[in-house]
């Protein structure tokens, strides 16, 4: 994660954590470590009509949190915009946002879809796209990182596990980068609300078209199988194809980013990577954890539950920050050193838990081929001006990166 140097208010409470310019304009770093010295467990204060919620950042509660689906639910929102609206209106049709043995039956029924079988090609293909497009970018020798290469990957591998016609691909991506990420603060809600319905209409034909013409996509998976006996219902489907996107693309772009801009920043690290002094395995995990691009997850409470020194109430809004806990001091040694050897690496990049992200081994997939291709096709990586950030309050990543790639 980028350190940005502007100081931390005095008062914890002055720092609005619903405001995507918290996390383009403050130092993260200090931000965070305050939190977990001073309020590891602290209620944020009410804004702009929405009501108080908790904020958890050392990684002990985080992990407690996550694997507690007694105590905690997802089903009323699992990020802030939902999460403080008190709803989400995927609640029990989305996986994310589904609890009980109906998220077990779905999550398995889509795991049919995940098989080595089925993922064998996909995986292919990932590494040959991520190939294919660095030797272009050597040959150009400047680009923007983000918009001439890392946005054309993540899409097609979640395009070829869904089915998703390729020439319908590159407007998902735009619709995505519309929903929870936007681009700056000039994009509105209304365009993030625009995006999203393009999306699930976009869904609802698709899967109507593999009723009729099934094959071995995680769509044909959705609409034709059964949970009980029944088929899922059409929100079921629509629903659970919008989380593949948001989840499979998003974070998988954010972290290959992150990983061009850390290892141009770590020289020593580069150097590593290149000479095969760094285990792919270790490196992989050390960029997801250096990233960490969904930044929170959250939860309700259900009960009243005890967390640190504090008393949850049943009813409250609990966020779980990633990208504090990936940084704790009491689990990471020097958390704030780019180290691809490091091991253990207990991230919380993914979540944890019952709903520990579903497209976990894909996101590996995607960090896995660009390290490699870098170390393969790479010397020189020089950054040719600031990254831009998104303007989020949940996913931490870039718009914009121009770099000079010589071979």
């Amino acid at each position: 994660m980028t350190e940005h140097g502007v100081p931390v208010a005095d008062d914890l409470d002055g720092i609005d954590l619903t405001d995507p310019q918290t996390f383009t304009r403050t130092d993260l770093r200090a931000m965070w470590a305050r939190f977990r010295a001073e309020r590891p467990v602290h209620l944020h204060p009410a804004t702009r009509g929405a009501p108080p919620f908790w904020v958890v950042s050392r990684h002990a509660d985080v992990m407690a949190v996550y694997r507690d689906n007694t105590r905690f639910t997802s089903e009323r929102g699992n990020v802030l915009d939902t999460l403080l609206k008190g709803e989400d209106s995927a609640s029990r049709k989305m996986l994310a946002v589904t609890d009980g043995p109906r998220h077990r039956d779905i999550r398995n029924l889509m795991l049919k879809s995940f098989s080595p079988r089925v993922l064998a090609p996909v995986v292919a293909g990932v590494h040959r796209r991520t190939g294919a497009l660095l030797d272009e970018a050597v040959e150009r020798g400047t680009l923007d990182f983000v918009t001439e290469l890392a946005d054309h990957i993540p899409i097609h591998t979640i395009g070829d596990l869904m089915g998703v016609p390729v020439e319908d691909r590159e407007k998902l991506v735009h619709w995505n980068t519309q929903t929870l990420s936007r681009t700056s603060a000039e994009h509105s809600k209304t365009e993030e609300w625009l995006a999203r319905n393009e999306i699930l209409l976009y869904f609802s034909a698709l899967a109507a078209q593999r009723r009729r013409d099934p094959g071995d996509d995680v769509i044909s998976a959705l609409a034709t199988g059964t949970v009980e006996g029944e088929p899922l219902t059409e929100e079921e489907i629509v629903f659970n194809c919008y989380s593949l996107i948001i989840g499979g693309d998003e974070s998988s772009r954010m972290s290959s980013i992150g990983a061009v801009i850390a290892l141009a920043g770590h020289p020593d690290q580069w150097k590593a990577l290149k000479e095969g002094e760094a285990d792919p395995k270790t490196a992989v995990e050390e960029v997801l954890r250096w990233t960490t691009p969904a930044m929170h997850f959250g939860r309700h409470a259900h009960v009243d539950v005890e967390l640190g020194d504090r008393t949850i109430r049943a009813g409250d809004v609990v966020t779980l920050w990633n990208s504090s806990a990936n940084f704790d001091e009491d689990v990471f040694a020097d958390p704030y050193r780019f180290d691809l050897s490091r091991t253990p690496n207990k991230h919380v990049a993914f979540g944890y838990g019952p709903h520990f992200c579903l497209g976990a081994f894909l996101g590996r997939t995607h960090v896995d081929a660009m390290l490699t291709a870098l170390r393969e096709k790479v010397s020189v990586i020089e950054l040719l001006g600031s990254p831009r950030l998104l303007h989020s309050n949940f996913v931490y990543g870039y718009s914009g990166l121009p770099v000079r790639l010589a071979a």
